[in-house]
């Protein structure tokens, strides 16, 4: 009987950014036994397990845990990257997203969350997108209009927020369902507007695509971050006569990005094809498309839940050992779990 280990081996190495050559090297194997390991065609025995949990700095006990995965990379993970994005950055960036599930699963068999909305699961076959950001709108009972802190009403639901450095900017973010919770990571050098695109993106995946794969899945949780950040029936009338400067000014007041709104206007009818284009060359000509003015006044968003959950470990009395075994990570390991030192407080990265 084959050991899940090999799964969990490789997703840990590729999160990490290691070759195999560099794990087989700090777990003092050669990369032939490692590749055999990874490919559950051999089982370490416990002396190189606590070896190689060492080097990835995570406990033999969490090496070991069946994950029950399907593969490298559950079939349910979504991804919102540009075409360019290279292999070798989604891959890591897969990996991370697994880590994350890995290790908020292993906590979580042994510490409850207690949210106070849940997310919807909706059709698209029989539920179009624009109705089910409306209907989860509604079933949160959000305020009409803008969307304040989406970050802390998406963590409400239990839904774990991690923000990380992905080491590129051609992915923005990853979401995948770990069982009754999920986990969206954010890349951390997002500007704020975009990120809240790329939550509301990834959270019309959890809505709609836990059990829907198709083609057409991108433009949907696209239509649904549409609505569910700019919702027709208030933006509708905004979105008249659009000239850079209106742009600017509905970009402070929706926290949503200058290129977002013109698109909005353009799926609403508001805006011709060629009045998106005259738009987006005028944005261009300023150097807009890749730098929008005034990113840095939006009010930034930090994610809480997984810190919190941590800080209620250490509240209720357990020292830093032991938060650092139920969260599965070695001892000089980060983690998003666990909160940092006393008197020592994250730097938020925008």
């Amino acid at each position: 009987m084959t050991s899940p280990i090999g799964d969990v081996l490789l997703v840990l190495r590729r999160a990490a950014g290691m070759t195999q050559e560099e794990l087989a090297d700090r777990g003092g194997i050669t990369q032939a036994a490692l590749s055999r390991y990874e490919n559950n065609m051999r089982e370490p025995d416990d002396e190189t397990a606590e070896r190689l949990a060492a080097a990835l700095k995570v406990t033999p006990r969490f090496l070991r845990n069946d994950f029950r995965m399907r593969g490298a990379v559950a079939a349910d993970a979504h991804m919102r990257r540009q075409r360019t994005a290279k292999p070798s950055e989604w891959k890591r960036a897969e990996a991370k997203v697994n880590e994350l599930r890995m290790h908020s699963t292993f906590l979580l068999n042994r510490v409850q969350l207690h949210p106070t909305h849940h997310v919807l699961q909706a059709d698209p076959l029989d539920t179009p997108p624009q109705d089910a950001a409306r209907q989860q709108r509604a079933a949160w009972n959000m305020p009409i209009g803008p969307v304040r802190d989406l970050t802390a009403w998406i963590e409400s639901a239990g839904v774990i927020v991690v923000e990380q450095d992905l080491a590129t900017t051609r992915i923005d973010g990853m979401s995948q369902w770990a069982g009754d919770h999920a986990i969206i990571l954010l890349n951390a050098h997002a500007p704020t507007d975009r990120k809240r695109l790329t939550l509301a993106h990834e959270l019309g995946h959890l809505v709609m695509h836990s059990n829907h794969q198709d083609e057409d899945v991108e433009e949907q949780a696209n239509a649904f971050a549409g609505e569910f950040l700019m919702p027709e029936h208030i933006i509708r009338p905004q979105l008249r006569t659009l000239t850079l400067g209106k742009l600017a000014d509905l970009k402070q007041e929706w926290q949503v990005s200058m290129q977002a709104l013109i698109e909005r206007a353009f799926h609403l009818g508001r805006l011709t094809a060629n009045q998106r284009t005259t738009l987006y060359k005028q944005m261009t000509h300023r150097g807009w498309r890749k730098n929008e003015p005034d990113s840095a006044r939006l009010p930034p968003e930090t994610p809480r839940l997984a810190g919190s959950v941590g800080r209620s470990l250490a509240d209720a009395g357990l020292t830093d050992e032991e938060i650092h075994v139920l969260v599965g990570v070695a001892d000089n390991k980060t983690s998003p779990f666990i909160p940092p030192p006393e008197g020592l407080h994250p730097v938020p990265n925008h």
